[in-house]
């Protein structure tokens, strides 16, 4: 059944164009406009949405703290953020949009978010149990981490991370070639990526247990190989890590052997 999708924008020509742009998608059964985080709510107190694409910065409750709100609701919809500043993107996975565009939206680049929109919806009633499953699907989805490349955003899956190196207040991803600079923390990378196989093995070190190739002690000092890789590995921590592996092996079959 098509989608019914809510547009949220402070700004009426913006709100104008990706009204304009969201009717034109076949798979948009109906489009509603709020003007506010405040006219949202009250919009949504009795129509339901299948998604909601919102703007960030805007008076009173902004795009951030209104999906705080949805994510409280029985079905939560997908919500789709649409913005002109990328500083964000990463609050924004955090919470677990479907995606994040970023202004002027070009309507290829919104038809494929809309496609991301049904797919986690996967056929389910418009605004019921179908947005349910998508709020479950983004849950378990692989989670992708915006990075800018030369005033390009780029995504970077978390499957692909073998390890992630603390950089001062960056973080850099290690994934399948490819180093770039995220604006976070271990510590919150850690506390977000923990029940995905992640570990902290060093203060300045977060490692995928998937990716762990080899664990070796040398005259009482441990390292870690992951993904070609040796890195330290904390006394405090070499217990841990031992007694994570020997877990994960099974349970993942391509754990390290």
């Amino acid at each position: 059944m098509p989608l019914r999708v809510l547009a949220v924008d402070d700004e009426p020509p913006a709100l104008e164009d990706l009204t304009y742009l969201l009717r034109g998608d076949h798979r948009i059964g109906r489009v509603l406009a709020a003007g506010s985080s405040d006219a949202a709510l009250r919009l949504l107190e009795c129509e339901p949405v299948d998604a909601v694409f919102l703007d960030i910065r805007m008076p009173g409750l902004d795009g951030l703290d209104l999906m705080r709100v949805l994510r409280r609701f029985a079905h939560p919809p997908a919500v789709v953020f649409v913005t002109a500043y990328e500083d964000f993107a990463v609050d924004a996975f955090a919470l677990k949009a479907c995606d994040y565009l970023l202004k002027p939206v070009g309507r290829e680049r919104l038809a494929e978010a809309v496609r991301r929109v049904a797919e986690l919806i996967d056929g389910g009633p418009p605004g019921t149990g179908g947005a349910s499953r998508a709020g479950r699907g983004a849950d378990a989805a692989d989670e992708r981490i915006p990075v800018d490349l030369g005033g390009v955003t780029r995504f970077v899956s978390r499957d692909e991370v073998a390890y992630a190196e603390a950089s001062g207040d960056y973080v850099r991803l290690h994934a399948g070639g490819r180093a770039p600079l995220v604006r976070v923390s271990l510590a919150v990378l850690e506390e977000r990526w923990a029940p995905h196989g992640f570990l902290r093995i060093h203060r300045g070190y977060l490692v995928s247990l998937r990716h762990v190739e080899e664990l070796r002690s040398d005259a009482g000092r441990w390292t870690v190989r992951v993904a070609g890789t040796e890195l330290p590995v904390a006394r405090r921590h070499t217990r841990e890590l031992r007694d994570h592996l020997v877990r994960w092996a099974p349970a993942s079959g391509d754990g390290p052997s």
